[in-house]
């Protein structure tokens, strides 16, 4: 009974935080709102037992909303995203398309004759279900999850034109660094 009260309130969590994406002023409010509610979702998972699909849903989606708050701070024209700015277009269409959905998807689940299980659960469900969504693959996946990371922390450096290097020399023995811009103010 304890875990059946436990996911519903990371349920609830999870559906309140991905409202607030839609109603929060701001790309980094969304940001953190939709990793709140990939949170819940992934703890409701842990909840459910099934540690693979939480922890990789926890682990994915907080390394995915660092970095888009990170593309966001670095690309946006407001800064850090924190500029008010409408997150919803054509809010009737949209809560149409969303509140047919739910009915939908709520009246499929209540109404579905769910099968149960055959036999036994498997000893190793978390190398079962790499092997089933991996296959003969797991090892080219591995490599080109290497070959991302490096390609972004590659374009990131790629990006800054200008480092400690450039502002102090080579040697880091310029006794003022030289910026395009002088500090201070008033500028």
């Amino acid at each position: 009974m304890t875990e059946l009260l436990v996911l519903a309130a990371l349920g609830g969590v999870a559906v309140c935080t991905g409202v607030l994406v839609f109603v929060v002023d701001s790309m980094a409010r969304a940001t953190f709102s939709l990793l709140a509610s990939f949170l819940a979702t992934g703890a409701a998972l842990l909840v459910m037992d099934l540690a693979y699909l939480g922890l990789l849903t926890i682990l994915m989606m907080t390394i995915e909303m660092a970095i888009m708050a990170v593309f966001m701070i670095m690309l946006m024209m407001n800064p850090a995203g924190l500029v008010p700015m409408t997150m919803v277009h054509n809010t009737t269409g949209s809560a149409v398309v969303g509140a047919a959905a739910f009915v939908l998807l709520t009246v499929g689940v209540w109404t579905t004759d769910w099968p149960d299980r055959p036999g036994p659960p498997p000893d190793d469900a978390t190398a079962q279900v790499g092997e089933a969504v991996m296959g003969d693959y797991m090892l080219v996946m591995i490599l080109v999850g290497v070959v991302l990371l490096a390609t972004m922390v590659a374009g990131i450096a790629l990006a800054t034109h200008r480092g400690r290097y450039d502002r102090f020399g080579p040697d880091l023995d310029r006794r003022a660094p030289d910026d395009p811009v002088r500090g201070g103010l008033p500028r």
